[in-house]
């Protein structure tokens, strides 16, 4: 679960960057498919966050 929150983290970054018209041509693309994630990359963090503490919630040791 830390795995999906590390790449949600990542995305997260690159939908930010991508909305900023930081990325080239290749946020143009990310834009067009996930307009609402580069409006509002903040979902994607706190999705990031949830699984985060889901897989805190769930590990045993």
């Amino acid at each position: 679960m830390y795995f999906v929150a590390a790449v949600l983290a990542v995305l997260s970054g690159l939908f930010y960057a991508a909305g900023h018209h930081q990325i080239g041509s290749l946020g143009g693309t990310m834009c067009s498919y996930g307009g609402m994630f580069c409006d509002n990359p903040v979902l994607v963090l706190v999705g990031a966050a949830l699984a985060a503490a889901w897989g805190k919630f769930v590990s045993v040791r």
